[in-house]
């Protein structure tokens, strides 16, 4: 086909090697069995045989009418735990507004993002812009892409829509549509199975691709194909989506449109929107609007930030398409954000993708917002860091640090660079939509710095009539000077109430603060750089000045959780659960030493929905049972396993020496106010070691 043809349709996109999902098949199975892969080839994949778990497509339709996920030993490990949070989509209705919807679509899928319990690469492709998105859809070259959870449940908790893919393209897809559309009855059939995965797994609806040219004959099981996966979808699942590319034509032809017109449009009546094709002119979106009346929101005209054929160009001029766009009143639907972690962008990718998100901040706005509930809590995946523009000219600089070691799991916000003793510098960290009501607010966060570096938070709020207030929560220290240098610059100025020093966090502090704000809405938190000052300082009272040469300024912070005042976490005692082990496989490694595979599953016996979400996996390897129960055994001798979104975890060829008699497996539950369950506290499994 020639290139002019590839470059008009989204087939366009698959940059990456058509074999990478065999590649993590392989390279799972070959971890599983122990075996080299660079001298023995792998066995084919059986999603029956227990492996590590790894998310994966559907080929085949045979695939998807036998339900034959269900019966894979992955499908649990794949379901998100994640819901839309209220408020933030789940049941409700798009916004009316101009969305933003995002196609992953990055190098053909599924690559590090395919292991559901995570690797080792600390610099995979990874999205924390999530205010700049409404939706989010995951998508490959393969039939049915579903997708992986950790994207379903990092996007469901910053209020995203996510969708997964059907595409039928080339002459595979073209077998595969015959089939699906050969009758009425098919074309209901294969709506009920997808609808019934994303139910399943927890995501919220589909794109359609039909990129293959059909009979006129099939158009009408086509229509009735969109149309009962469409209803089908909204009755199973309330808010879901389902969205059609702008591919096959009513006539049956495969042409590309890059608007919305007659061509199309009886697609788009079928279901909740059309995403156009991304070779569009500029006036296309204004026809597009036109002809969708008051369904113009309903269209999201495509951008490919690869640049090809696409109006504006792309890459670092994707915010000229959005203009046009928005001004038009229409939805944008960015293909292919990747390009910045697929090309290399310089200086480095965190730097890069800050800067290329900021130039859709910079045309749209942001489109989410939180806190808007309470609890509050975060680890900083995800805050809305600002790019700065040109970065050096800022006297602090501000990362996301993935790499080292963080507070609680997360990413710790850097702050690095020089600030003089006078001097305040501030970096927005979230845009808010929270209501208080009579409890007072109980802050919590987590810092670590040098020297006099000190870091506290700023909150601006406001009220229904207008009434705008900032408070500033400030770091410990000397209050009376506090109170000089900041009283001036905020409404309120608090000092924390309590400061704890983490013993078993060396160098982290925890700061606690209450306030007051009854019918206020926190609109933005922010922090605040700045120095202390010695005792012996003497209060600034004129309006003169005071500056000192710039000196080396270090802080991070781990964490933040907002309650109300009063409350904690009540966790289920550790007898409340069951535990077991299964698919216990034992191997024999060198001097005496033993290899151990199981899957570690548990539920609450009462079998009530409780509200968890992550559970972090640490094993004890003991050398005699009477020593399972002896509290010292929880010193810290205890080793990391990793952590789980559902209520199983797979664990690979744990090495076990020789002398370990039995093995203690501890489930400890967190809860989305970001407190954990003391480990001495928490649900175990015990596994006696084979021949001990």
């Amino acid at each position: 086909m020639s290139p002019v043809v590839l470059l008009a349709g989204i087939k366009a996109h698959h940059r990456g090697s058509f074999s990478a999902l065999e590649d993590i098949r392989d390279s799972a199975m070959a971890q599983t069995n122990g075996t080299d892969s660079a001298a023995d080839p792998p066995p084919p994949f059986d999603p029956l045989a227990p492996a590590v778990p790894i998310s994966y497509p559907l080929k085949t339709l045979e695939e998807l009418e036998t339900r034959a996920y269900f019966k894979s030993f992955h499908f649990p490990f794949n379901q998100a735990g994640v819901k839309l949070p209220a408020g933030g989509g789940g049941g409700e209705a798009m916004p009316q507004r101009p969305r933003v919807l995002v196609c992953h679509d990055m190098a053909g899928g599924y690559t590090d993002d395919g292991f559901v319990q995570g690797g080792t690469n600390a610099d995979a492709y990874a999205i924390w812009h999530w205010y700049l998105i409404d939706v989010f859809v995951y998508f490959s070259h393969n039939l049915v892409t579903l997708p992986p959870p950790c994207w379903t449940n990092t996007a469901h908790t910053h209020g995203v829509k996510v969708l997964g893919t059907l595409i039928m393209e080339w002459d595979g897809g073209k077998r595969e549509a015959d089939k699906l559309l050969s009758t009425k009855t098919s074309a209901q059939l294969y709506a009920e199975r997808l609808a019934e995965l994303s139910v399943a797994l927890g995501f919220d609806g589909w794109l359609l691709n039909v990129e293959v040219d059909l009979d006129p004959g099939q158009i009408p099981n086509l229509e009735e194909f969109i149309s009962h996966l469409t209803q089908t979808m909204h009755s199973s699942l309330p808010g879901s989506l389902v969205i059609w590319y702008d591919s096959v034509t009513v006539d049956g032809v495969l042409a590309w449109q890059n608007q919305l017109n007659d061509l199309n449009k009886p697609f788009f009546d079928r279901c909740d929107g059309i995403l156009v094709n991304y070779s569009w002119e500029e006036n296309f979106p204004k026809l597009s609007a036109e002809v969708a009346g008051d369904r113009k929101l309903d269209v999201y005209m495509g951008i490919d930030v690869f640049g090809r054929g696409t109006y504006g160009g792309g890459q670092w001029t994707t915010n000229v398409a959005l203009d046009v766009i928005k001004k038009d009143g229409v939805s944008a639907g960015i293909f292919a954000p990747g390009w910045v972690y697929e090309t290399n962008q310089p200086p480095d990718f965190q730097t890069a993708q800050n800067r290329w998100w900021g130039l859709v901040e910079k045309s749209w706005g942001t489109v989410q917002s939180y806190p808007k509930v309470l609890p509050f809590y975060s680890n900083f995946d995800q805050p809305f860091l600002e790019y700065p523009g040109d970065s050096t000219a800022q006297p602090i600089q501000v990362s996301v640090g993935f790499k080292e070691a963080s507070y609680s799991g997360g990413g710790n916000v850097t702050f690095r660079g020089m600030l003089g003793d006078n001097a305040e510098f501030t970096a927005r960290l979230f845009l808010g939509e929270l209501l208080l009501g009579n409890s007072p607010l109980h802050i919590t966060y987590s810092v670590k710095s040098s020297g006099n570096s000190l870091l506290g938070l700023a909150l601006a709020t406001s009220t229904t009539t207008n009434e705008k207030k900032t408070v500033f929560l400030a770091a410990s220290g000397n209050a009376l000077l506090t109170m000089n240098q900041f009283s001036n610059h905020f409404t309120q100025v608090i000092i924390p109430r309590r400061v704890t020093k983490l013993e078993a966090q060396p160098g982290w502090i925890m700061q606690e603060t209450s306030i007051e704000m009854h019918g206020h809405i926190l609109e933005e938190i922010r922090a605040v750089c700045y120095r202390s000052k010695p005792k012996n300082s003497h209060a600034v009272t004129d309006d003169k000045p005071h500056s000192s040469a710039p000196s080396e300024y270090y802080a991070v912070l781990g964490d933040i959780k907002i309650t109300t005042s009063g409350e904690n976490t009540n966790f289920p005692p550790s007898t409340a659960w069951t535990v077991d082990g299964q698919f216990v496989s034992w191997t024999s490694g060198p001097k005496g030493s033993k290899n151990l595979s199981v899957k570690i599953a548990w539920h609450l016996k009462d079998g009530n929905v409780d509200l968890f979400s992550k559970y972090n996996i640490y094993v004890n390897k003991l050398t005699s049972v009477s020593s399972v129960y002896q509290s010292e055994m929880l010193d810290g001798s205890q080793e990391y396993i990793g952590v789980a979104a559902v209520k199983s975890f797979y664990i690979s060829d744990l090495q076990v020496a020789s002398g370990i008699s039995s093995l203690k497996f501890i489930i400890q539950v967190c809860s989305p106010d970001g407190a954990c369950q003391k480990l001495e506290e928490s649900p175990f499994f015990l596994l006696p070691v084979q021949g001990a």
